[in-house]
């Protein structure tokens, strides 16, 4: 550590000195980034926060991409790993400074928010499938310690938010379409009416898919509705669903078989047809009123439905077991919170202060049923039923922030929150050999944070900043026992780690920005594998882990027209305390060793990626995306490991105008433009293993939008 706070001192250092031998020098009315930060629930600019955020915007069919995956606009974002992979029944894999790695579907330890409203269930599991790019105005990405201030599973965040309505109005109806079978087309109008401001978007999407047995389809919708109410009076309704009819899973490869043909899927998985649906609905409401010249009152609430079917590749001979919970997952679920939050800006000792204290509330009441893969020999269709249970969620929160400027070149940003998390499963399953499971856990904690920042001058800021989080293990890590009983497995404590960082933000020009970032993690109580038996993994807490390491980002034009936006992180993730886990499909009792020092599977040690372009909506636009990524480990014993790769992309468009107000703009994109095989995400700790999950070959993405 002593190391990388050398280098970031010489950094720090070699910067203000750029400054001070530049001439002429950076004036003191340098414009600086004005949005405000979300993210922290505070009304300051990013750059005066003593905190890792990054604000990307959003534009529909920007490079020439379909708009369909988060991963396409987190390109030159720091600490982020988000991997598209090429399989709509197991969603993105995003994973901030290594938290969130294990998840094998789904996002786990990263809380995501769409427009405020949780897309990150009490019990930390979330997805990002009802993200709608059309709709949306940026992403905002908060790294660090102050991730705590969202409560259970937050080792960051990620938030999507859509745009206002415009003067004039505007629409825009896209196409795209390219390699193995893709195809998009959107919609989306946004303007002002009276007092009202609207946003909507709707798309359809569908895809053979780069590998056998994948292809998949998504309806998704979503509409933003501002309404003033005068005297500073502001109502939001967001409304948002997505329907994904089905999407065949092709499941993950061995080794041998991603050498052999990349492109294949597994044999089980067109002997059970694995697949899986979803259609979910939700909609929320945001009220915000002042309360006189320095308050003002927030009022959230949402609701929503999801419901889940899913076809699994598990053998019958794994369900003779009387608790077994079958091959056929079906679960039908609500869920809905509020959050109460005051905002208060005065003054402390003369110096300006801003206050923020809240509440919220989650829920999430699922009905969970598990059936039979087959029925006689026909496998892949829903059998005996075997599990039925419902599962209820919910937590209480309260957090209160504070702001404050406390001299001319200091400020600083504290925090905590108080959560408490109630689980309760009751079983409705009870035979003579399946008792009755039903039960309950409840955790809590606390976690405090704290940032301070300097200011040597209006271009630099140096900061340090500290929090304490917590995860608790979700229904499906509780699923089941390791000692293979009957119930869940409410025994699983939650993980807790200490976060530290050291930063610095610097606006060399108007309009071009450095950030740096050192940053140490230990967790202790971390959950991890301790076997899988019938297609069914169960987790135990280990002792210590560890994840530390350096972010680096440059973003801004670079002059004559030419943009980038480059990010780059270095990661330490690894294992600080010894424990057994199981590794062969079979085994019951934990009998191999995971070293301390081993890395935790999932994070490569470097990865990183850059976009260069120039360009404006009229005339020609064009640029160059390249990502890398490094090695990454498959299991928690490193038995082996996925290589790192390198991909590039160039895109090219040219926007014309059609009379005096529309515009049409044409764009080509080519993928993987060298054509290297690689594995774009893993299945960590996979009981066959089956822990490759290739990327595609080279790729092509022609679209044409039409803007009135």
């Amino acid at each position: 550590m002593g190391l990388r706070l050398a280098c970031f001192a010489a950094l720090a250092a070699a910067s203000a000195a750029s400054r001070a031998d530049d001439a002429p020098p950076v004036p003191s009315s340098i414009a600086l980034p004005a949005v405000q930060v979300n993210a922290v629930r505070v009304g300051v600019p990013a750059f005066d926060v003593p905190a890792s955020i990054s604000q990307v915007d959003v534009a529909p069919g920007q490079a020439g991409k379909p708009g369909v995956n988060l991963s396409e606009t987190l390109v030159g974002v720091p600490g982020v790993l988000a991997r598209d992979r090429q399989n709509y029944a197991q969603d993105e894999q995003i994973s901030i400074r290594g938290f969130g790695s294990r998840s094998t579907f789904g996002v786990r330890g990263v809380r995501v928010y769409s427009d405020g409203i949780p897309g990150t269930m009490p019990d930390g599991q979330g997805q990002v499938s009802h993200f709608s790019l059309d709709a949306a105005d940026r992403v905002d990405v908060l790294r660090g310690p102050f991730s705590a201030l969202y409560g259970n599973s937050s080792g960051g965040v990620v938030q999507l938010w859509s745009a206002d309505g415009t003067v004039p109005a505007q629409t825009r109806l896209g196409l795209f379409g390219g390699s193995n079978g893709t195809y998009r087309a959107g919609a989306s109008t946004r303007g002002v009416d009276g007092a009202m401001n609207y946003n909507i978007a709707v798309s359809h999407f569908q895809t053979e898919g780069y590998r056998d047995h994948s292809k998949a389809e998504r309806e998704s919708g979503n509409a933003k509705l501002g309404f003033d109410l005068g005297q500073g009076r502001k109502l939001t309704l967001v409304l948002n669903t997505v329907s994904l009819p089905s999407a065949e899973d092709p499941l993950g490869l061995t080794r041998a078989q991603f050498q052999a043909d990349p492109r294949q899927a597994t044999a089980s998985a067109f002997q059970y047809d694995t697949r899986k649906s979803v259609h979910q609905m939700q909609g929320g409401l945001i009220y915000e009123q002042p309360l006189g010249a320095n308050d003002q009152l927030r009022l959230m609430g949402y609701y929503g439905s999801r419901d889940v079917q899913q076809v699994l590749s598990i053998p019958p001979s794994a369900q003779v077991n009387p608790l077994s919970a079958g091959g056929v997952v079906d679960l039908a679920g609500h869920y809905g919170g509020v959050d109460t939050r005051w905002t208060h800006h005065g003054e402390l000792a003369g110096r300006p202060l801003e206050l923020v204290v809240g509440m919220n509330y989650d829920a999430q009441d699922q009905h969970r049923q598990g059936f039979n893969d087959f029925v006689g020999n026909t496998l892949g269709v829903t059998g005996a039923l075997r599990r039925d249970e419902d599962d209820n969620v919910w937590n209480f929160d309260q957090y209160a922030q504070l702001y404050w400027h406390f001299a001319e070149r200091w400020s600083a940003l504290l925090g905590v929150r108080h959560s408490v998390v109630h689980f309760i499963s009751r079983d409705a399953y009870v035979t003579a050999t399946n008792p009755d499971d039903s039960g309950g856990a409840r955790y809590t904690a606390t976690t405090p944070v704290a940032g301070l920042e300097y200011r040597p001058d209006d271009s630099l800021r140096v900061y340090a900043s500290y929090g304490r989080g917590f995860e608790t293990p979700t229904f499906n890590e509780l699923g089941y026992r390791a000692d293979g009983g009957a119930g869940l497995a409410f025994g699983l404590r939650p993980s807790r780690s200490r976060n530290r960082e050291l930063g610095m933000k610097w606006q060399a020009t108007q309009r071009l920005g450095l950030e740096a970032a050192i940053f140490r993690a230990d967790s202790h109580d971390e959950l991890a594998v301790v076997r899988n038996v019938g297609g069914r993994s169960s987790y135990q807490n280990i002792g210590r882990s560890r994840r530390q390491g350096e972010e680096l980002s440059l973003h801004g034009d670079l002059g004559a027209g030419w943009r980038m936006r480059l990010g780059f992180t270095h990661v330490q993730a690894t294992f600080g305390s010894p424990f057994m886990t199981c590794v062969s499909s079979g085994c019951t009792v934990p009998d191999t060793p995971v070293r301390a020092g081993a890395r935790i599977p999932g994070v490569p040690e470097n990865y990183g990626s850059l976009r260069i372009e120039r360009g404006g909506d009229l005339g020609w636009r064009y640029g160059v995306e390249a990502t890398g990524v490094g090695a990454v480990t498959v299991d928690d014993i490193n038995s082996g490991r996925a290589p790192g790769y390198a991909l590039l992309a160039a895109d090219a468009g040219y926007g014309m105008p059609l009379g005096q107000t529309a515009r049409l703009h044409l764009s080509a994109r080519v993928d993987n433009l060298l054509d290297h095989r690689y594995v774009g995400s893993v299945i960590v700790n996979e009981s066959n293993g089956r822990f490759y999950e290739p990327g595609p070959s080279r790729g092509f993405m022609l679209g044409a939008q039409l803007v009135f």
